[in-house]
């Protein structure tokens, strides 16, 4: 919750006829005042200085507020959150029929024309709570497209559960649309919106939105089941050969070595040349260096560990060739089944 600049006019109509129109910032000073010290310390901890500064200030020179004030001010505040809940669900149409049909016409419109001037609503956010098989039913059968502009917008979970259910030819072809997007006209969104007969929501600016990308693919990617996972990345393989290895190279770095069990990673040291590992952790983190040193013997660990301290400055682009052939050593043995590597949920290894 933001407080308005300080000077930002609000409306008097909730306030009484003839009463004095507060700012944005009155209001909340008046709901902090009313919510009390302890709430009021939570929802400061959202807030940048200069908002608790205006905030503060307005606190300390308020000496007396009305029980009318008070009502008004939390019933305002009720509204805006209600409004922001209907938009979540079912979009900004659906959020203003609601409120016409609880509040009228008139008070419909001026608490959305509130609102909206403020919120941005992001594209296809009430599909963000919809039950992922019902989302799968009713987008599969439109065009690979649409279907790759919807799941770009979706959190990575739900993404996954779709992408699974579609068929092996349909996800390929939306995994490539959606590493390959990347700027969608609000127009273009707006239209598919009508189509799929969702009053999702509006884009509150003409600013071009990004989505999708190969990293929004790779998140995806990484929560399917490692048999839509092979399907895609061997179509891709085909079909685009430079995004099959943009995608491969970010579904494993380097640091997800924590990710393999100590049986694994042994079979990976003895394949790995000593120097390129030396190089490869020269500037990893601690809980990666802990996890090598513990799966080698000690004399190993500490020749290892002398070799890193007496290499000296060595060039970032070295140590990321070194780190991506023990990577490639990685994804070979993962392929001929020698290895398991854990890539989150699904994943875990039973013993």
């Amino acid at each position: 919750m933001a407080a308005a600049p300080k000077g930002d006019k609000g409306s008097g109509d909730m306030y009484g006829e003839g009463a004095p129109k507060l700012t944005a910032t009155a209001k909340v000073a008046i709901l902090f005042i009313t919510l009390g010290p302890e709430y009021s310390a939570k929802l400061f901890r959202h807030m940048d200085d200069t908002e608790i500064e205006n905030i503060t200030l307005e606190i300390a020179n308020n000496k007396q507020i009305s029980a009318d004030q008070k009502s008004a001010v939390l019933s305002e505040f009720y509204q805006m959150m209600m409004v922001r809940d209907y938009i979540s669900t079912g979009g900004l149409e659906y959020a203003h029929d609601l409120l016409e049909k609880a509040l009228g016409t008139e008070r419909a419109k001026i608490i959305m024309s509130r609102l909206t001037t403020k919120l941005q609503v992001k594209p296809f956010d009430f599909l963000k709570k919809t039950d992922p098989s019902q989302l799968l039913n009713f987008i599969q059968n439109e065009h690979p497209q649409t279907i790759a502009l919807v799941m770009a917008y979706l959190e990575p979970d739900q993404a996954a559960i779709v992408m699974s259910g579609l068929t092996p030819d349909i996800q390929a072809d939306v995994a490539k649309r959606i590493a390959t997007m990347d700027r969608t006209s609000p127009d273009v969104i707006r239209e598919i919106e009508r189509v799929l007969e969702r009053k999702l929501s509006a884009l509150s600016t003409q600013d071009f939105t990004t989505a999708g990308g190969v990293q929004a693919i790779v998140e995806v990617l990484n929560r399917v089941d490692r048999n839509t996972e092979k399907t895609i990345i061997e179509t891709l393989e085909v079909d685009n050969p430079e995004l099959a290895e943009d995608i491969k190279r970010l579904m494993f770095v380097f640091e997800d070595i924590v990710m393999i069990d100590d049986r694994s990673l042994q079979l990976v040291l003895r394949e790995v040349d000593t120097k390129d590992l030396s190089l490869a952790m020269k500037a990893t983190g601690q809980d990666v260096q802990d996890k090598i040193f513990k799966n080698m013997s000690k004399r190993a660990a500490e020749m290892l560990r002398e070799e890193i301290e007496y290499m000296g400055p060595v060039k970032i682009r070295d140590v990321e060739e070194a780190q991506q052939k023990v990577v490639n050593i990685i994804r070979v043995l993962e392929e001929k089944g020698e290895i398991v590597v854990s890539r989150g949920q699904g994943d875990e290894m039973i013993v």
